[in-house]
């Protein structure tokens, strides 16, 4: 029954064009990133003096910058970071927030209680305001914004990693594994953490996304990665100062790429959490 579910979740979503058209995205972010230095022979900090500012062409696709750097070389480094920072946010956040999730749901009401007072007192503050603090914290850079963006999500998925223990922990299968004497590893490996992993999955997607966005958020207001280092967000600052004087594409490609990421991650999000809830009203409809 469950098998089946599942592949009827797998039909749908590959029946979705919208989901096709994240995956799509995703995956040009992904191959860019990933072959950059084997597609384009120019690196992010090679500099022609010979064409500072130059607008988009052949020998340029994307242009250059005020040091004539190649702007689609540094697009695709800045890819690459976003999506390295993305993906060790989620992983940090998951690993991190799911296991105070887990403590949370099954330690009792005294650990409940305490753990998550403490996922309170960091959820009080806005996500970027909490990742901004951290930053300046420990001293501003990509790894530091990288350790910010991670403690400020890991009340998300730790909230809802203890929403779902709480509620299939009292599930006639778990309640049976119990008396049956099941030790409590088994439990939580056999049977609670298998059934939190679609909406585990959704969260990813949409933790990625917010990491993404985050990321490039501290790069512009210059606590992230600083100049010259090839991160969106900065590629955005160092370009707005000549968007008045023409030069649009200093900030336009960075900017479409942190776009496409993000709608990318969303629309994966949205889509995952429709074909993977059984009582989503479009499942309902089908």
């Amino acid at each position: 029954m469950k098998r089946a579910w599942v592949g009827t979740a797998l039909r749908r979503i590959g029946d979705d064009k919208a989901f096709a058209l994240a995956i799509l995205i995703a995956a040009l972010l992904v191959l860019g990133a990933l072959l950059g230095p084997w597609l384009w022979p120019l690196g992010p900090l090679d500099m022609d003096f010979g064409a500072p500012l130059a607008a988009p062409s052949l020998a340029h696709p994307m242009g250059t910058d005020s040091n004539g750097r190649d702007v689609l070389a540094r697009f695709l480094s800045g890819a690459r970071i976003s999506l390295a920072v993305g993906a060790v946010v989620v992983l940090a956040g998951l690993i991190v927030g799911g296991a105070i999730g887990v403590a949370a749901g099954i330690g009792g009401r005294a650990v409940d209680t305490v753990l998550m007072r403490i996922i309170d007192a960091l959820a009080a503050f806005p996500p970027l305001i909490l990742a901004m603090a951290v930053t300046v914290g420990l001293g501003v850079g990509l790894g530091t914004a990288a350790i910010g963006i991670a403690l400020s999500s890991v009340p998300f998925f730790a909230r809802l990693m203890r929403g779902d223990i709480l509620k299939i922990r009292t599930m006639p299968f778990v309640e049976a594994s119990v008396a049956m004497g099941a030790k409590r590893g088994r439990i939580i490996g056999r049977h609670l953490l298998p059934h939190t992993a679609p909406t585990m999955l959704v969260q990813c997607a949409s933790v990625f996304g917010y990491a993404i966005l985050t990321l490039a958020g501290l790069g512009f207001i210059g606590l992230g990665a600083q100049i010259p280092e090839p991160e969106w967000g900065a590629m955005i600052t160092d370009g707005m100062q000549y968007a008045l004087t023409g030069q649009w594409w200093l900030a336009l490609f960075p900017g479409l790429g942190v776009l496409l990421a993000v709608i990318a991650a969303n629309l994966l999000a949205d889509r995952l959490e429709e074909a993977l809830n059984p009582r989503s009203a479009r499942n309902q409809v089908r």
